[in-house]
């Protein structure tokens, strides 16, 4: 049986009543739109009324540099954390999941079997270790990899960027194409 998801609103409404970082007091709709303006290289900009509309529901369609830039001036709230699914309700397991050194962890622990703990409680008390002590449980899943005659997980660096100008692919264009009509 799975539960409702969240919506957007109900999600947002929650962040606004965190305390915010600094103040102690939480955020109302026009402390939120001084926020968002106040970001850096960001261009965009939400009335309190825009908020408002998102928190109580009128309006559940922002554009992904909206969710963006609410969910930085949110204390960088994950963006999935926004979005209507059952997964993404809980907000720890994907701060957690945020840390590189954690989703390695994870990484190798997958390769064991089933016989793990909650995925999600696993990445909340691997986020909650002294950054010493996730190296150390990371060396010593590569060990036991190691040990028990398993391939070394690949490291996923950045992707290169090609050198000089090239043509956007077809799945580019229809990104870039949903991005410019979003603020329509």
């Amino acid at each position: 049986m799975s539960s409702t998801p969240r919506s957007l609103g109900e999600k947002l409404t929650a962040l606004m009543g965190r305390a915010r970082p600094g103040t102690g007091r939480r955020h109302t709709t026009r402390s939120l739109s001084a926020d968002v303006e106040a970001l850096p290289d960001s261009s965009v900009s939400l009335s309190r009324t825009a908020i408002g509309n998102l928190a109580n529901g009128t309006q559940d369609n922002p554009t992904t540099d909206t969710v963006i830039a609410l969910c930085k001036a949110l204390g960088d709230v994950p963006p999935a954390h926004l979005l209507p699914h059952e997964s993404y309700d809980d907000l720890e397991a994907l701060q957690a999941f945020e840390d590189p050194a954690v989703r390695q962890a994870l990484v190798l622990l997958s390769r064991f079997g089933d016989g793990l703990p909650s995925v999600l409680r696993l990445l909340t008390l691997l986020e909650g270790l002294p950054e010493e002590e996730r190296r150390n449980v990371i060396a010593d899943l590569k060990r036991r990899r190691e040990d028990l005659g398993l391939k070394p997980i690949p490291r996923n660096g950045p992707p290169e960027k090609p050198k000089g100008r090239r043509r956007r692919t077809a799945d580019e264009a229809a990104a870039y194409a949903v991005k410019a009509l979003e603020g329509l």
